[in-house]
């Protein structure tokens, strides 16, 4: 009697902290995802991204400048009201889908809208994204976010769209800070998603 009922208790629970947590682990992991705050983090990180990332080119292109003379007489003639980059060329384009055309200095307002938009929007794709396939986040899908915009829009979409030149006309310096401007925004994009959807 004494030996079979202290044999019995143990037994149940020794069992117990094993069998009976897992269930509600399991069942809790798919209740904390949910698409519509998984695109609302995206979005806050798409946006932090993106401004984390116009704030590293301006950098950059300062730097650039500092360091060579000639980049700065380069610069300025990119400048000229003549040259547009490739939000502006997007923006003219969005405009004459709706019969509109905008001048110069309509281009230049937009552009900056159509590259906050963009990549407030890819945030939230990556946030939903995350959400699909149950990722917390980390250094590897960052990573991956910043590669994959470089290569799928900055190498493909943009000249294919007629926004830029085809790549091999850039030296690989502007290859490499465009990688380098789309690592630094993955990142970003990921360290504010992951603040937001710690806190919603």
């Amino acid at each position: 009697m004494r030996s079979s009922a202290a044999h019995a208790v143990p037994r149940e629970s020794a069992r117990a902290p094993f069998l009976v947590p897992r269930a509600p682990r399991e069942a809790a992991d798919d209740r904390e995802r949910s698409f519509p705050k998984g695109i609302l983090a995206g979005l806050v990180g798409g946006l932090i991204g993106t401004v984390v990332m116009t704030e590293f080119q301006n950098a950059w292109s300062k730097a650039s400048s500092a360091l060579s003379r000639q980049a700065a007489v380069e610069q300025s003639s990119h400048e000229q009201p003549q040259s547009e980059d490739a939000t502006m060329k997007a923006a003219g384009k969005l405009a004459e889908l709706v019969g509109a055309r905008l001048s110069y200095d309509q281009k230049k307002k937009l552009g900056p809208v159509v590259h906050y938009g963009f990549g407030t929007l890819q945030g939230a794709a990556y946030g939903a994204a995350m959400e699909l396939f149950g990722v917390r986040g980390g250094f590897a899908p960052a990573l991956s976010l910043g590669v994959g915009l470089f290569a799928l829009a900055d190498e493909l979409a943009v000249p294919a769209l007629g926004l830029s030149d085809r790549p091999g006309e850039y030296p690989l310096s502007a290859h490499l800070y465009g990688l380098a401007s789309h690592l630094v925004y993955g990142i970003s994009t990921e360290v504010a998603r992951r603040g937001m959807r710690a806190a919603l």
